[in-house]
């Protein structure tokens, strides 16, 4: 993938629209990331674990198929190990502490209209955005 195309992204956005409302339709249960990976690993009675698993498998398998397949562009982390991981940890504290993700707030969310959801979009759209001014950019700027 080396031109920009908007058949990657647009077919990207098919798929995941798709799969969260398959998952929806077939479990009843919104396909949150960080939910489906507390049933998965038996934090949280919130889903059925083996559609929790299934789940995740093709998650990680579709992106070990995109790598081997699609060839995607490389990507390159500047960031320190340690930065990463502080990242992640600061990440999943905050989707349990916002009770959801980017994936169950952002896509199911949004697409039902869920004043909850639209207001924690809202607010990590607008963090993120604040933390790439600040990191990439300076505290001048602000």
């Amino acid at each position: 993938m080396s031109t920009l195309s908007p058949l990657w992204p647009l077919s990207g956005g098919l798929l995941i629209g798709l799969s969260a409302a398959l998952y929806l339709l077939l479990n009843g249960r919104i396909a949150g990331i960080s939910g489906l990976a507390a049933s998965a690993f038996g934090w949280s009675g919130g889903g059925p674990r083996t559609a929790a698993i299934a789940f995740l498998a093709g998650l990680v398998g579709g992106a070990a198929f995109a790598q081997a397949f699609i060839r995607p562009a490389e990507m390159v982390l500047t960031g320190s190990p340690a930065l990463l991981i502080l990242s992640g940890l600061l990440v999943g504290y905050g989707t349990r502490l916002g009770s959801g993700c980017t994936s169950g707030h952002g896509v199911c969310g949004l697409a039902r209209l869920s004043p909850r959801s639209i207001a924690a979009t809202l607010i990590f759209m607008g963090t993120a955005m604040a933390t790439v001014l600040i990191t990439r950019h300076g505290l001048a700027l602000v």
